[in-house]
């Protein structure tokens, strides 16, 4: 049982590391395409680290099939709009910075 605990509060403190990491790549990376990367990535795993650490707290149940229908949501739709959020950036011509040289804004 106390392994169990262990490995649940690993798993949540993992992955609300990870969702901190996800939104720092947001704040600090120069151009859309990269902070979707990191935001889609980073919060969908730390999201799913977080759910499986509460499907271990929460034991064999009715509230463990709800965090795992909750974990499939977060798989099928995380993806799909960072895919349609990108592409509806490229669409409108919205460029990646190659270099810092070429940004004139940046100190």
């Amino acid at each position: 049982m106390m392994i169990l605990d262990a490995l649940s509060w690993f798993l949540l403190v993992g992955g609300a590391v990870l969702c901190v990491i996800g939104g720092l790549g947001l704040l600090r990376l120069p151009d859309v395409y990269t902070r979707a990367h990191a935001a889609g990535i980073n919060d969908t795993l730390g999201a799913w680290a977080i759910l499986l650490g509460l499907m271990l707290q929460a034991g064999l149940g009715l509230v463990t099939i709800k965090l795992a229908m909750i974990g499939l949501f977060i798989a099928l739709v995380g993806p799909v709009s960072s895919h349609a959020l990108l592409k509806a950036a490229y669409a409108h011509d919205v460029r990646a910075r190659a270099s810092e040289e070429e940004d004139p804004h940046v100190d």
